[in-house]
C-alpha cells in the first residue's frame, strides 16, 4: 500500500475594498487579503491583512528583482482618468489584484 498525501492547496482572496479619506486629495483604497492553505510551508493556515495598491506595486518590484527569467504577472493599471464610476474602478482593480496574487 502506497501512502497518499493530500494535495497542497492555497486560496487567496482580495475582498472588501475600503475607501479612506474619501473626498480629500490623499484618499486611498485598501483591500482585505485573505489566505487559506493546507501547505506545510505555512505555520498559520489562515491569515488576513489589509493592503493598498502601492504595496502591491512594492511586492511586484521585489518579485521582479528575484525572479530571474520567470515572468512576474502584471498589476491592474493605475489610471487617475478612469471613465465610469469609482465603484466600478475599485471593483476592476480588486479583480486585477486577485488575478495578480493567484498567478
Amino acid at each position: 500500500h502506497i501512502p497518499t498525501f493530500p494535495q497542497e492547496l492555497t486560496t487567496v482572496r482580495v475582498q472588501d475594498p475600503r475607501v479612506h479619506n474619501e473626498g480629500s486629495w490623499n484618499s486611498y483604497v485598501d483591500y482585505k487579503i485573505f489566505l487559506h492553505t493546507n501547505s506545510k510551508a505555512f505555520t498559520a493556515k489562515t491569515s488576513c491583512v489589509r493592503r493598498r495598491y502601492r504595496e502591491f506595486v512594492w511586492l511586484r518590484r521585489q518579485l521582479q528583482k528575484n525572479a530571474g527569467l520567470v515572468p512576474v504577472p502584471e498589476l491592474p493599471g493605475k489610471s487617475a482618468f478612469f471613465v465610469g464610476s469609482s465603484d466600478e474602478f475599485i471593483e476592476k482593480r480588486r479583480q486585477g489584484l486577485q488575478q495578480f496574487l493567484e498567478k
